[in-house]
């Protein structure tokens, strides 16, 4: 049953990456197919992140009240829905709105299923998970350039990748009775959490500002690397577009080989030493991209920023109940998953602003400045958390 039903969650968190990477390569038919200005795909990625900030915070009392299983699937229809309205959809407005179902969808089943792995299995599943979801985020471009490529166009592309979402969903739903065998129910409740403490009383603990930033440096470091990678080798490194795709490709590719790996040895390290292996990982990495020697180099730099940053949030949300008290670890996981998004939303544009009126070259000084905003959160973290560890032990 419990193999089962982390099948059921791998599959999910696929569709969790399918609706995040497709926008991107549609934007451009999109937008020739009804005339707007190039920066209005801000309206929607905008909208889509603030109401998947929403859902994650909101996310505690909405799987309290509903439980996991039910949040996943029917976070997963919105998603597929909003999927199909993106293919009928013939102007802004109408996409507006749809971004409004996508992004709840998003943050809903992101938080409810990181919390549930980081409750009830190993870090190695953690790890496998966030995999995963990077086969949904490769996936669903794959499936939009296909169709651009044929006669369908951007919405034949949505319709496909609605399709898939929609084999997810059915899953999702297939899945519910093993929820509810599974000890899964209506609030979730249990003997351990059945007086989980109000979002106030969180807000009280001191270390968990810290560990908000940690997600906030992170995940900005991580989506700046990805999104503005290939502009930085282009015009800092003079790398043509093509050999820049592929160094995109394997900085992907090293951050989905090193949440692989940090499975593997999860058996015989503990989270907190791979947290750290990987950290020290990308700060040379992140040097030998500051350093304008042969282009080769830029692109090993890009695949170790993956490769060492990969591990970063599948390990520390794993850390979440341990760090926070399983009473207490779903509502910090949704605000964990909302100081993720806040950062995804706001740094990329800041360093886009930046590339534009000084020049792309700042970019490895932007990702060394986000990274010591996390060091020094980690720093801070690790030394208020154990104190309220140790004073709850002894009091």
């Amino acid at each position: 049953m419990a193999t089962f039903l982390l099948i059921v969650i791998f599959f999910v968190f696929i569709g969790l990456g399918l609706p995040d990477s497709i926008f991107g390569p549609a934007w451009p038919a999109i937008n020739a197919e009804f005339n707007l200005p190039v920066s209005y795909a801000n309206f929607i990625t905008a909208i889509i992140s603030v109401f998947t900030v929403i859902s994650s915070v909101l996310s505690g009392k909405i799987i309290k009240r509903l439980g996991t299983g039910a949040v996943t699937a029917f976070s997963t229809l919105l998603t597929a829905l909003a999927l199909l309205g993106f293919s009928f959809a013939d102007n802004i407005v109408y996409l507006c709105l749809l971004s409004v179902p996508m992004g709840m969808g998003a943050g809903s089943v992101d938080s409810a299923l990181n919390g549930y792995v980081a409750k009830n299995y190993k870090p190695v599943h953690m790890n496998l998970l966030h995999c995963f979801y990077g086969i949904g985020v490769s996936l669903s471009p794959f499936l939009m350039s296909l169709a651009l490529s044929g006669s369908g166009g951007w919405r034949e592309g949505y319709r496909i990748v609605f399709l898939v979402q929609t084999l997810i969903t059915v899953l999702a739903f297939i899945a519910l009775p093993v929820w509810k065998k599974a000890g899964i129910k209506n609030g979730e409740k249990n003997k351990e959490n059945e007086n989980e403490v109000k979002l106030s009383s969180i807000l009280k603990i001191k270390s968990l500002k810290f560990v908000l930033m940690v997600f906030f440096a992170s995940c900005s470091l991580e989506f700046t690397c990805g999104i503005w990678g290939s502009t930085f080798l282009i015009q800092a490194r003079g790398l043509s577009a093509d050999k820049a795709v592929l160094a995109m490709s394997f900085y992907y590719g090293g951050m989905a080989i090193g949440r692989f790996v940090s499975g593997l040895i999860s058996v015989k390290l503990k989270p907190w030493r791979i947290i750290f292996a990987g950290l020290t990982i990308v700060l040379v990495a992140l040097i030998l991209l500051a350093i304008p020697l042969s282009a080769w180099l830029g692109i090993a730099a890009m695949f170790l920023v993956g490769f060492g940053i990969g591990p970063m949030s599948p390990n520390l949300a794993h850390l979440t109940p341990h760090n926070f008290g399983e009473n207490n670890s779903q509502t910090v996981m949704g605000m964990q998953m909302a100081a993720c998004n806040v950062g995804i939303t706001l740094m990329p544009p800041v360093f886009g602003f930046l590339a534009q009126y000084i020049g792309a070259y700042l970019l490895p000084y932007y990702l060394l400045l986000l990274y010591a905003v996390m060091m020094i959160s980690v720093f801070f973290f690790l030394k208020t958390n154990g104190e309220e560890q140790r004073k709850y032990k002894n009091g």
